[in-house]
This record gives C-alpha cells, sequence and structure tokens, in this order.
C-alpha cells in the first residue's frame, strides 16, 4: 500500500504525462498551427463513410461552422450517427480543402450519447423552417438557425451591458415581484399562492398586499437615480396582453436606464442612438456569419443588411408628434385606423412614418399629455398639451424604444396623481420630489423587438429561446 508521500510521488507522475489538449469548435477553427493531441467533445452534424476514410462533422454551439474530423473506418460505430454526442482525440492539422482552415484527424471516437436517428425530429442536412422547429421547444436549440440566434442573443446582451459600463452606469436588479404598475395599462399577471397555501393563510395576500410580476423597472430605477447618475437594468418583464400576434410576447426582456441632472429629451435620444448603434456594431463584427444566416436564409426579402449599413451611417429623423399626424393624414395610404390627433399612433402609422422619412429609425417626440403615464414631464404648452415623451421607430418593426424626461416637479405630479386616485398608492414615489430631486429622463428598450429588427425575423417568437404554449404547455 502506497504510503502519503508514494501518492503524492504517484500523482506528480501521472500529472507530468501528456494529456490532450481540450479545444472548444470556434478555437479549433481558428487555430493557426497544427496541434499534436487535442480533445474536440461535440454533437454529430453529419457522418460519411467511404471505403478508405470516414468523415464527421461536430458542433459544440461555439461557431455556426462545424469541425471536419478525418478518420480511419475501423473507427466507425453504429452508434456513431447525426445527433449523437461524441468525444473525438487527435491531431489538429491543417485541411486540404479551400472552404477551412483546420481539421481533425481522430485517433479515437468515443460515443458519449447515441442518437435514434429514427425518433430525432431534426433530419441531417434538411433545413427546417422555423414554423417545424417551434414544436420542439426541447430540441430547436440544436438546429443551426437557433443556434446563431443564441450566439447572437448572448453577443448583443454582452454588448449592451459593455456600453453602460463604459459609459460609467451601475448596473441595478430591479424586482421581478412587485406592487406596481408602471405602464397604468392594467396588463398585469398577478401573482397569488397555490390553492392549498392560500386555504391555510385564510385567504390573506402573502405580501400583506397584491403582487405582480414586473411589466418594467423604470419605477426602481428612479430610486437609485436619486443616488447615482446614471443606473441601467436589463431583466425580465411580463405583460398579460391577450394577443397572439407575431408581435407581442407575455414576458421578454427589457434594457432601461435613467439618467439624473438632464433637463434636455435630446440627451435621451443621444443614448437610446448611441446604444442602438453601439450593440448593432459589436453584433455584426462578433457574430458576422450568425447574422448572415439570418439575413440571407431566413429573411431575405427584408434587406435588413442594407438596412442596417444605412442606419449606422445615418443620424436618426426627429419629428414631433404634431408632424407625424399630419404626415399621417395626407398619406395616400388607406390605414384601417385612422390617424387623429390625441390618438395614439398604431403599427401601420409607425412603419409609414419610417418609410416615408427615408427607411431610417425616426424619433417621435412630444405626444399628447393624456395618452401618456403619469409619471412624463409635462410640457406646459397648451391648447395641444403634450409631454416630453419620445418613441424610436425602426423600420419593419415600429415601435422599438419609449422615454421621457420624468415629472421632478412635485406640485405638478402631486396634482396629476389626485387626478388618477393614485396619490396615496405612490406616496413613496412623491417622497423622491421631496428629498434632492433633480431632473432627469430614461428609456427603455425591448431586446427581442430589438434583435427582430436587426435579424429582419417577422415572427419575435422565433428570438426568444422557449416559445411559450409550444405543445399546449410551458416547459
Amino acid at each position: 500500500m502506497l504510503g502519503v508521500r508514494g501518492g503524492w510521488q504517484a500523482l506528480r507522475h501521472c500529472s507530468s504525462l501528456p494529456r490532450a489538449v481540450r479545444l472548444r469548435v470556434r478555437e479549433a477553427l481558428g487555430a493557426r498551427q497544427p496541434v499534436g493531441e487535442v480533445k474536440v467533445q461535440g454533437w454529430v452534424r453529419s457522418v460519411r463513410s467511404q471505403k478508405e476514410v470516414l468523415f464527421l462533422h461536430i458542433n459544440d454551439g461555439s461557431s455556426l461552422e462545424s469541425l471536419q474530423v478525418v478518420a480511419d473506418p475501423s473507427l466507425e460505430d453504429r452508434d456513431l450517427t447525426f445527433g449523437s454526442a461524441v468525444e473525438v482525440r487527435g491531431k489538429l492539422v491543417k485541411s486540404p480543402h479551400k472552404n477551412q482552415n483546420m481539421e481533425l484527424k481522430a485517433e479515437t471516437i468515443r460515443v458519449v450519447g447515441p442518437c435514434d436517428t429514427w425518433l430525432f425530429p431534426l433530419k441531417m442536412k434538411e433545413r427546417h423552417p422555423l414554423e417545424y422547429v417551434r414544436q420542439f421547444p426541447h430540441l430547436r436549440c440544436r438546429n443551426n438557425t437557433l443556434g446563431s440566434l443564441l450566439r447572437i442573443r448572448s453577443e448583443a446582451t454582452a454588448a449592451i451591458h459593455s456600453f453602460f459600463q463604459d459609459n460609467g452606469y451601475v448596473h441595478i436588479h430591479t424586482p421581478i415581484i412587485t406592487s406596481n404598475d408602471c405602464e397604468g395599462a392594467g396588463e398585469l399577471f398577478q401573482i397569488e399562492m397555490s390553492h392549498e397555501t392560500r386555504e391555510s393563510a385564510q385567504k390573506t395576500h402573502f405580501f400583506n398586499v397584491p403582487a405582480f410580476l414586473t411589466v418594467s423597472g423604470q419605477l426602481h430605477l428612479e430610486v437609485m437615480a436619486g443616488a447615482f447618475t446614471h443606473v441601467f437594468t436589463f431583466g425580465p418583464t411580463f405583460r398579460a396582453e391577450n394577443s397572439q400576434s407575431r408581435r407581442h410576447l407575455a414576458e421578454f426582456y427589457m434594457v432601461e436606464a435613467e439618467l439624473s441632472f438632464t433637463e434636455s429629451l435630446q440627451d435621451i435620444m443621444q443614448v437610446m442612438e448611441d446604444l442602438f448603434k453601439t450593440a448593432t456594431s459589436t453584433v455584426l463584427s462578433r457574430c458576422p456569419h450568425d447574422v448572415e444566416l439570418f439575413h440571407k436564409h431566413i429573411a431575405p426579402a427584408q434587406k435588413t443588411k442594407d438596412r442596417l449599413e444605412q442606419m449606422l451611417k445615418n443620424k436618426f429623423v426627429t419629428i414631433s408628434y404634431n408632424e407625424a399626424v399630419e404626415t399621417l393624414k395626407r398619406a395616400s395610404q388607406t390605414f384601417t385606423f385612422k390617424p387623429e390627433w390625441g390618438c395614439d399612433l398604431q403599427t401601420e402609422h409607425e412603419k409609414y412614418l419610417v418609410k416615408h422619412c427615408g427607411d431610417v429609425p425616426v424619433f417621435v417626440i412630444n405626444y399628447p399629455y393624456d395618452l401618456k403615464p403619469f409619471y412624463m414631464r409635462d410640457n406646459e404648452d397648451g391648447p395641444q398639451h403634450t409631454v416630453a415623451a419620445v418613441d424610436l421607430l425602426v423600420p419593419g418593426v415600429g415601435e422599438l424604444c419609449g422615454g421621457s424626461l420624468r415629472e421632478e416637479r412635485l406640485p405638478f405630479l402631486e396634482s396629476r396623481l389626485q387626478r388618477l386616485g393614485l396619490a396615496d398608492a405612490y406616496q413613496w414615489y412623491l417622497d423622491l420630489r421631496k428629498f434632492g430631486s433633480v431632473p432627469h429622463g430614461g428609456f427603455g428598450m425591448g431586446f427581442e423587438r430589438y434583435l427582430q429588427y436587426i435579424l429582419g425575423v417577422d415572427n419575435i417568437k422565433d428570438v426568444i429561446p422557449f416559445p411559450r404554449f409550444s405543445h399546449s404547455c410551458l416547459l
């Protein structure tokens, strides 16, 4: 039996033995020089057996492109099929083919997890339409299109965080469970205890007040904007809109920011434009092949690539709500909803305005006072009473971002809350105006709508990781 010293010596000896370098597919494809003794793990995307050679393509999700594996036919296994999980060891060598830089010359192939290709709903070398893969929310991430989407989501998320951190913003985690209705539209998911728990608690509220899933982190961000001049949040939000349209989601992610010591709506708009352009440039540079897949194969008719290039080069257009309504009234196009001053802009109006302004993003500012929530700053500009609000409209989607200057003047805010019967519920919000209140403003951007725009996807449900109500159930 080995003593302690002998055991350590044996361990040291083992660790000095040559070990295979573990590489991800993306790293292997990007290698500039051959590497001996490497290990690559992933899932088989294709298998092709010839008399003298066996070809595999494996992918681990790190890249749209798969790594070609060249092996001796003796390494073939009946479980080595499309969709199976494998571990391949061998040497990374230069590939003789033009379309790839490196390939893996296999010495061993181990099937970690077999895949029954007859039962597996995704088939080798088939370009499945999004409608088809939507039926399999638990498997659709293995499809090329959804793999590309998830890498783009990841890079876009990182780009947004980097933008705010590079510009001195503090990241705030705002609550998901709240008693506030920030939007004031009443489209809330209420949280209740299960039946058994509710009975034992004699039907009292768990939090002693009604609680809801958040529709926005804005009001909580405003709290933090009283101590930090620049704050942002990026998290899930929920809307109980009874809609199964291609534009709406019950659960989605929102990017929201608040800026203290700002009296200009233009300052808010500049941050919105800078964020939009910076994040998009980063995604295009870091995920060129993934983005190209969408532009070429998913939405080729949308000419999304050309629109993005035009958007990045040009300054966004700004028009007032008044100008927008007058433009719509003069339009030769017949709208389902007749444009009138005092009415909200519908999607058909928003898309027309963008097209009218040259197919570039358009800021619409100064909306009617009665259209917008209580927290937006009164412009005091009768007779057509407006607030300092802004919506950003983009081609193919319509509204993408919404923002405003916030009403920092206590008498104005107090008066409006009293008229709405909300003064007691929002006493804490009024307190923010009593203790060191400053002019401030902010905005929110729907993350999925942003992805829908840059990728040209028609159905917003195709830019989320897990589609809701697929197979009539939630995962």
